[in-house]
Formats: C-alpha cells, sequence, structure tokens
C-alpha cells in the first residue's frame, strides 16, 4: 500500500458545458450539508495525516494509509458530482478489510485511563482511538446528509460511501481489540439468551385500519 502523499491527489473534473447550469439542481439545504460533508473529509484527511507521525505499529500504519487513500478517492468523487451535478467520471469504490479477525470478547485488567502528560505519552491505542472517533462521526454525517440531498447523482455518491465508512471503523475495531485497547464485555450466558428470544417475526397479516377518507 502506498503512504499517503497529498501531492498525487486528483483534481476533480468540472463540465465546462457552457450551456449547462449545475446551480438548478441544488437546493439550499443540500448545499450547506455537502460543503459540511468536504470540509469534514478534509478534516479527516487533515488529521490521519497528523496522526501517522505518531503511530508505531507497522499494522496500525498500513490501515491509516489505506483508509487515507480510500477517503481521498471518495472526497474526489464527490467534489467532482457537487461541482459538476452530474455523474462523476469513475464508480465509488469499494473499501475491503485485507483480514477479518474474530472479535475477542471479555475484560482484561488494565490499568485505568487518563489524558497523555506530554507527546512522549501518546501511543497507538490513543491514535487508534482518534480514528476510530472520526470515522464513526463522519458516517453519521453522511448518513444525516444523505437524506437532505435532492440530486440524486450527488445523493447516491453520498450514500454508497457509507457503508464504506462502517467497513473501515469495524477495520480499527479489530485493531483495537486485537491488542486489548478496545474491549467488549458481554452479559451472562442466561441474560444474553433472554434478551436475543425477546422479538419474534409477525406471522400473520396484520388489520391495518379503514382510512377516514374512505368512508366519505
Amino acid at each position: 500500500m502506498n503512504p499517503i502523499n497529498p501531492q498525487n491527489r486528483v483534481q476533480p473534473q468540472i463540465n465546462t458545458n457552457p450551456g449547462f447550469t449545475p446551480i438548478a439542481n441544488h437546493g439550499g439545504h443540500e448545499v450547506f450539508d455537502v460543503h459540511e460533508i468536504l470540509a469534514g473529509t478534509i478534516n479527516v484527511l487533515d488529521q490521519y495525516m497528523i496522526f501517522r507521525t505518531f503511530v508505531q505499529s507497522q499494522e496500525l500504519i498500513d490501515i491509516l494509509d489505506r483508509q487515507y487513500n480510500f477517503i481521498l478517492s471518495q472526497y474526489n468523487l464527490t467534489a467532482e458530482c457537487f461541482a459538476s451535478g452530474l455523474k462523476p467520471h469513475q464508480e465509488t469504490a469499494t473499501y475491503m478489510i485485507p483480514n477479518i479477525v474474530p472479535t475477542m470478547y471479555g475484560l482484561k485488567p488494565a490499568a485505568p485511563k487518563k489524558p497523555n502528560q506530554s507527546l512522549s505519552d501518546v501511543k497507538d491505542a490513543g491514535i487508534s482511538s482518534h480514528m476510530l472517533g472520526l470515522i464513526k462521526s463522519h458516517t453519521a454525517l453522511l448518513a444525516m446528509s444523505a437524506n437532505e440531498i435532492t440530486n440524486g447523482t450527488v445523493r447516491r455518491v453520498i450514500a454508497s460511501q457509507i457503508q464504506h465508512f462502517i467497513e473501515m471503523a469495524y477495520e480499527i475495531f479489530m485493531f483495537q481489540n486485537k491488542n486489548a485497547y478496545y474491549q467488549v464485555p458481554q452479559l451472562s450466558p442466561m441474560d444474553t439468551q433472554q434478551m436475543l428470544q425477546a422479538y419474534t417475526p409477525a406471522t400473520s397479516t396484520p388489520q391495518m385500519p379503514v382510512n377516514n377518507k374512505s368512508l366519505h
């Protein structure tokens, strides 16, 4: 995986057809939302670049570089279709986690956490937590904003990214869980079983009430 390199950013391709008016197919709310998405994406990219100077694990560097390059590609597609109002020059990509590992359940003894006292205290546990927080927040922003976007192309480009940001968040979680940075407690087997059986599928057709308009 190539390391992050801001020099390689692909410039969005803008439709320069003089007869095209992209302003006509964007709502005001949508414009603000997409601006927030693009600004937020830049923030994630810039933070990843800063984080890279502190990372010690080669595995976490690989995750960071792979995610940076993917996020940058999605930023370019979003910027392109937002400016033009048209389908971008290439399809949205699929983010693939190279290796899925089983979740480790249960709690291991660990020292209490506290704020870092200096930059020398910054470790992979904290960096990966910052990465996870950024990705989770941006996923929520994408999901919330997609509902407000009236331009069909932009909406689909934004919506398609949600599942891939979820995958990136899970990839970071796996790294944290494997290294006991993110531990997963469980309920007792009895409590878990009771919770799992708390709901059951509907097996008959519901009897919907008559609409009031049909009575007139």
